[in-house]
C-alpha cells in the first residue's frame, strides 16, 4: 500500500465544496468523472477518493490516456499475451489487473479511441476484460475514476465519444474550479510554494511578497493553474 500524502491546499468556498462532495462520494464505490482544467488537481482528487474509500488498502494506479497511441493504450490498460504482437515476448498484466481490489485513475479520457472506450464499458458493466491476443475473460474488481477537460456531451453529439460510456461514468461528476476563480487561495498557494522553494535552496526565511508582486499574482490569468 502506498503512503497517502494529501497535498490539496485551499480555503476558497468552491474548493471546500469539492472536498465535501468527494467525502460523500468516496464510500459509494461507483465510477466518478472529474472535470477540470490542467493543473487543477484532478489526480489528487482521484487519490483522495481512493484513500477515503473502503479500497484504501488496495492499489491506486493511474494512466494518462493521451500519452500512448491506440495500440499501446489498449495493451497498457488491458494487458497482452505473449506473442500478441511483434515484440510481445511475455505476458504483460495491464493497469486494470494491477489495480485489482483498488482504484484506476484515467486522465485525459477524451483522447481514448472508440475501441478502447468499448472495452472500458465492458469492464464497468461486467467487471471483465480480455488481454490483447487472449480469448479468456478475466474478472477484475476495480473502481474507475476518470478525468478530462473536454466537453464530453459535445463529443457524444459529434460521434467521437460513446454516449453509453459517458452515462456509466457520470454516476457523479466532480467539477474542479480553476485557480483564477479561487482568488482567496492564490496568495495561499504562492506563499506555500515560495516557502518550499526557500527550503530547497536553503534560504533561512521567506520575507514575503511585495505589494506589487501580490497585485501581479492576483491579476494574472494563471493558465497552468497550480502547475
Amino acid at each position: 500500500m502506498a503512503e497517502y500524502k494529501d497535498n490539496l491546499l485551499g480555503e476558497a468556498n468552491s474548493f471546500l465544496e469539492v472536498l465535501e462532495q468527494v467525502s460523500h462520494l468516496a464510500p459509494l464505490d461507483k465510477p466518478v468523472l472529474i472535470i477540470g482544467e490542467r493543473g487543477t488537481g484532478k489526480e489528487l482528487i482521484a487519490s483522495r477518493l481512493h484513500y477515503l474509500s473502503s479500497r484504501w488498502q488496495g492499489p491506486f494506479i493511474s494512466l494518462n490516456c493521451a500519452a500512448l497511441n491506440e495500440n499501446l493504450l489498449d495493451s497498457e490498460l488491458f494487458g497482452h499475451e505473449a506473442g500478441a504482437f511483434t515484440g510481445a515476448q511475455k505476458r504483460h498484466p495491464g493497469r486494470f489487473e494491477r489495480a485489482d481490489g483498488g482504484t484506476l485513475f484515467l486522465d485525459e479520457l477524451a483522447t481514448a479511441p472508440m475501441m478502447v472506450q468499448e472495452k472500458l464499458l465492458r469492464v464497468i458493466e461486467y467487471g471483465e476484460l480480455e488481454r490483447v491476443g487472449g480469448s479468456q475473460p478475466l474478472q477484475v474488481n476495480v473502481r474507475l475514476v476518470c478525468a478530462t477537460n473536454a466537453d464530453l456531451p459535445a463529443m457524444v453529439n459529434e460521434g467521437t465519444f460513446r454516449a453509453d460510456l459517458l452515462d456509466r461514468l457520470a454516476f457523479d461528476v466532480v467539477q474542479l474550479p480553476p485557480l483564477r476563480e479561487r482568488e482567496s487561495d492564490i496568495m495561499l498557494m504562492a506563499e506555500h510554494f515560495a516557502i518550499q522553494m526557500c527550503r530547497e535552496i536553503k534560504l533561512p526565511l521567506f520575507p514575503g511578497f511585495t505589494e506589487h508582486a501580490r497585485e501581479t499574482l492576483l491579476n494574472y490569468r494563471l493558465p497552468g493553474n497550480i502547475r
